[in-house]
């Protein structure tokens, strides 16, 4: 029982964590608008740079951070989290200052590096048989939470632009009140290991998995969709602001409904496409799914289009999963963690660059005094990127097999 209560808190944890992603998605132009960002235009620059900061903190505190839950124990390291986390919600709610709103995601991007720790905790507290299942609601709580964030932070804002943070503020602090009841420490004392230097490094790994024979080609493509990919997130709400002069609460809907959509297609379509077609057939297929839906958000102006289209979008979300498919079957049995901390630590590289960059173009070309007006001109440039790595995914058929098992 004391494990069911445990699980349960992990469980939340890691909702609250994606729903603090993602519960700021829709609210991005009004906080920009109410801290003094200028235009909608300028307005995604800044957004930019929250995304890429709590980026950033993710990518470099998750190595650190999974060290010390090695060394201290678990559950001081998931209790302080979300107690920064707490903190962290106050902070946005309370912001009026653009400076204050960048030490909040700063710091909720430190806290939310915990997803290595309380997947950690499930592993601990499960047997071998349980494992797979347990990390499959890890997977389902985190997705969920996802999903629902951008509904829940764009319906809460038509309140009060800070309603989702103090809402999300009053979750993490009940979920800390619970934590500190049912959860008990999972690695006993003899199992943790001295904090390393290698563990302040979260680019060693990077390195080592580009040097396996083989790896290095769909590595490097995997990169370049995700950072392509990352339009959609970093983009939505001010591109529909800008184009549709959409509320927070309709983003948020928006954003809600294509989570959903890549969560089915992922879960469901996927494995009937691939038991049908194949894995390289659906990949080529979603990067085709993928390109059309770029280049249809980048020229469209109409409302009706863009939700026709979002299952299109989804679609093309197919093309991660297949790829670390296909990688998973180039190398050995002992690599395949080596290979998922890789492949996690590039998206989050591509979370860190991808929205400087987008939100630079949409300035360029979204602002009143552009000599193009062409809002959709970041899809283009996503739509564009892809193009030019088909040739490359197509030589992913060829000789599949050729990455060493070693």
């Amino acid at each position: 029982m004391e494990n069911t209560m445990a699980t349960r808190f992990i469980l939340a944890t890691l909702f609250l964590d994606a729903v603090g992603i993602g519960i700021v998605f829709p609210i991005m132009p009004d906080l920009m608008e109410r801290v003094g960002a200028g235009s909608t235009a300028d307005g995604a620059v800044w957004g930019g740079v929250l995304m890429a900061a709590y980026a950033a903190m993710q990518f470099l505190f998750s190595p650190i951070i999974g060290g010390i839950s090695d060394s201290v124990g678990r559950r001081p390291v998931l209790l302080l989290a979300l107690v920064a986390l707490t903190v962290d919600y106050i902070v946005m709610a309370l912001a009026t200052t653009f400076w204050w709103l960048l030490v909040g995601r700063v710091l909720a991007g430190i806290a939310g590096a915990t997803y290595i720790t309380a997947s950690a905790y499930i592993a601990d507290i499960s047997s071998k048989e349980e494992r797979a299942a347990n990390f499959g609601l890890v997977g389902a709580a985190f997705g969920l939470g996802f999903v629902l964030g951008p509904g829940i932070g764009g319906l809460a804002a038509s309140w009060h632009i800070t309603a989702p943070f103090w809402l999300a503020a009053a979750l993490a602090g009940i979920n800390v009140a619970f934590g500190f009841f049912v959860l008990p420490e999972s690695l006993a004392p003899e199992k943790r290991r001295a904090f390393r230097r290698r563990d302040l490094n979260p680019f060693g790994s990077i390195l080592d998995a580009l040097k396996l024979p083989g790896l290095a080609l769909p590595l490097v493509l995997l990169f370049l969709f995700e950072f392509a990919n990352m339009v959609y997130p970093v983009l939505w709400s001010f591109w529909t602001r800008e184009v549709f002069g959409w509320s927070a609460a309709l983003i948020g809907i928006t954003l809600a409904a294509y989570g959903a959509s890549v969560a089915f297609t992922q879960g469901v379509v996927l494995r009937h496409l691939v038991a049908r077609l194949g894995e390289w057939r659906t990949l080529m297929f979603a990067l085709f799914c993928a390109v059309f839906a770029f280049v249809v958000f980048g020229l469209t102006a109409s409302a009706w289009v863009l939700f026709a289209f979002i299952l299109v979008a989804a679609l093309a979300d197919m093309a991660p999963p297949t790829v670390t498919a296909m990688m998973s079957n180039m190398v050995a049995e002992d690599r395949q963690g080596l290979l998922q901390g890789v492949i996690a630590s590039l998206g989050s590289i591509a979370a860190v660059i991808a929205p400087m960059i987008v939100t630079g173009v949409f300035q360029r070309f979204a602002a009143p005094d552009a000599v193009l007006y062409l809002p959709g001109a970041p899809f283009l440039m996503a739509g564009v990127i892809v193009l030019a790595t088909l040739p490359f995914f197509w030589r992913l058929r060829l000789d599949p097999g050729k990455a060493s098992k070693g």
